[in-house]
């Protein structure tokens, strides 16, 4: 059993930045992976960005490619999600994800454990 709890959400304006962080608890697995979705009013829950917890590489969305950035410090069990350049566009609701096995998709595969979310909101 794995716990994700998502922080650093808010109100910022177009252009800002935000920084998402995701705290794991429990036993989580080393050659997992881990995501960031986000959903936004209306449509569907997409894939952001994602790693897995022993490499080096790392996967976005075409939108959010050279404006986000994901990384994690594996002494915290916590990934971040660094959020340049905001659009309104940006505007939903993120949360992290995580798996309790290897998966060979990292946006496209089934992801076991979820947080509860944070709001991002991009004002024009």
């Amino acid at each position: 059993q794995v716990q994700l709890v998502e922080s650093g959400g808010g109100l910022v304006q177009g252009g800002g930045s935000l920084r998402l962080s995701c705290a794991a608890s429990g036993r989580t697995f080393s050659g997992g992976a881990m995501g960031w979705f986000r959903q936004a009013p209306g449509k569907e829950r997409e894939f952001v960005a994602g790693l897995r917890w022993n490499s080096p590489r790392t996967y976005y969305a075409d939108s959010v490619k050279a404006r986000f950035t994901i990384s994690r410090d594996n002494a915290k069990n916590t990934v971040y999600l660094q959020m340049n350049s905001l659009k309104d566009e940006d505007t939903a609701i993120y949360y992290c994800a995580t798996t309790s096995r290897y998966i060979a998709s990292i946006a496209g595969g089934s992801y076991d454990y979820w947080g509860q979310g944070t709001q991002v909101t991009v004002s024009s």
